[in-house]
């Protein structure tokens, strides 16, 4: 049996299949209809969010991101996130300016942002990685102090709470994805959070085109909705989130008791409700990495090193960034298979696996 780094989890086709009938009846397919209005609202209500548009990838919430809050010039980042984070600012024509990440918590440095900031910087775009929040308070300040954007990318953050508030509550904007791999999925699919109400409205008018009405424009936009069928998927699976969650940390903390002793953890905030979105561990060298990954494929079981590499070298950025904590981290880290139906077993043969290939 391969197992792979995530596995989605399909609801009950049945249950799906119902939701499908109800869009032949009515035969609306896309534009806003029925489906996507209810899971927004359900959403907003299971998030503790005023605001919240369902697009059709985390991506192209970012870019509505950038593009609602008006931003240009520079934007401070994070090298170690998925490409997406750094590739939206580029194709908005914005430059990423790399500062280096804690090394514990693994979310960019509140440390090493304010000497970055130049008279060009519009915005900070800080990851949540793997869920963890970023020390948002600190963030807050910083862009309150220089009259700057915060922009969340919250990718991996569903269901995550911070201060008992949600996540999501925090920054100018924030972006999620409903990608299958994730927790909470729509297949495809993500979301648009705004604090602001006039910035939400905006981002609503960008995804479709930038239609003020039928026959009028009044934004640039882009087609970035999304569809009934992605929204009946959501909607199936939205109840299901708890239980999902409750699942992950069984698995997680399993993996927590074999591994602890060996590999080092990422070190989640103690006022963070956390939502078990992945299972990273680091290597004491990249060698080891890579031979506890070979001994892994042996047995058909494929972990992922997100994210790796480091995001400060890409080709096409204007200029490299010296970002030591995070070259030193991301080709030692590797993530762990997590998903609810994932065995118990099977997560001791992993951690049995692993133990092997390191006793040198």
């Amino acid at each position: 049996m391969v197992i792979n780094v995530t596995k989605p989890f399909l609801p009950e086709i049945a249950d799906y299949s119902e939701l499908l009938s109800r869009i032949w009846s009515t035969g609306w397919l896309t534009n806003n209809g029925p489906m996507v209005l209810e899971l927004e609202e359900r959403l907003r209500s299971f998030l503790g969010v005023k605001n919240l548009s369902f697009v059709s990838n985390g991506t192209i919430a970012l870019q509505i991101a950038i593009r609602s809050l008006r931003l240009s010039g520079e934007i401070i980042t994070t090298p170690f996130s998925y490409v997406a984070t750094t590739s939206t600012i580029v194709w908005e024509h914005c430059r990423p300016v790399m500062v280096d990440i804690d090394p514990q918590t693994f979310n960019i440095d509140p440390r090493n942002i304010e000497g970055a900031i130049t008279p060009k910087t519009s915005a900070i775009l800080a990851t949540h990685v793997y869920g963890n929040p970023c020390d948002v308070v600190e963030i807050e300040r910083i862009a309150a102090k220089h009259g700057i954007k915060v922009i969340y990318d919250a990718a991996h953050a569903f269901g995550v709470r911070y201060l008992e508030d949600s996540i999501f509550n925090f920054g100018d904007v924030s972006c999620v994805s409903f990608h299958a791999t994730k927790l909470f999925h729509t297949i495809e699919g993500g979301a648009v959070i705004a604090r602001d109400a006039e910035v939400d409205h905006l981002v609503s008018r960008m995804r479709n085109f930038g239609h003020a009405s039928p026959t009028s424009f009044d934004e640039i936009g882009i087609n970035g909705k999304n569809s009934e069928f992605h929204a009946a998927m959501g909607l199936i699976n939205l109840p299901q989130v708890s239980e999902i969650i409750a699942k992950r940390h069984k698995i997680s903390e399993r993996y927590r008791g074999h591994l602890k002793q060996i590999l080092r953890h990422q070190e989640i905030d103690s006022e963070c409700e956390y939502n078990y979105a992945y299972y990273p561990v680091i290597f004491e060298s990249e060698e080891d990495l890579l031979r506890g990954m070979a001994r892994l494929k042996e047995r058909d079981v494929h972990p992922r090193r997100y994210f790796y590499p480091s995001l400060s070298n890409l080709p096409y950025l204007d200029s490299a960034f010296d970002t030591p904590v995070c070259a030193d981290l991301a080709p030692r880290a590797l993530c762990l298979p997590l998903y609810p139906s994932l065995d118990l077993a099977d997560v001791d043969m992993i951690c049995e696996i692993l133990q092997s290939a390191l006793d040198k």
